[in-house]
């Protein structure tokens, strides 16, 4: 396979799955109304995952958990 192909591949080694964003802990508040928050900064993290993690799984549909059963 050429090197094109290999960049390009989604289902090669080189398209891995989002990691999830850590949440923070409440003491990494100052709690002075910043801007942004930690909070705020997270959320917008975890939206982008959301969203990466939805296309990665269109992407590798043979590689998706099923989330139903516990």
């Amino acid at each position: 396979m050429p090197y094109d192909d290999v960049m390009t591949d989604p289902t090669a080694d080189n398209d891995p799955r989002p990691v999830e964003p850590i949440e923070p802990d409440l003491n990494e508040c100052c709690g002075n109304g910043c801007c942004p928050c930690v909070f705020d900064t997270y959320a917008e993290e975890k939206r982008s995952w959301q969203q990466a993690l939805k296309a990665w799984e269109e992407r590798h549909p043979d590689q998706v958990k099923d989330t139903a059963t516990p």
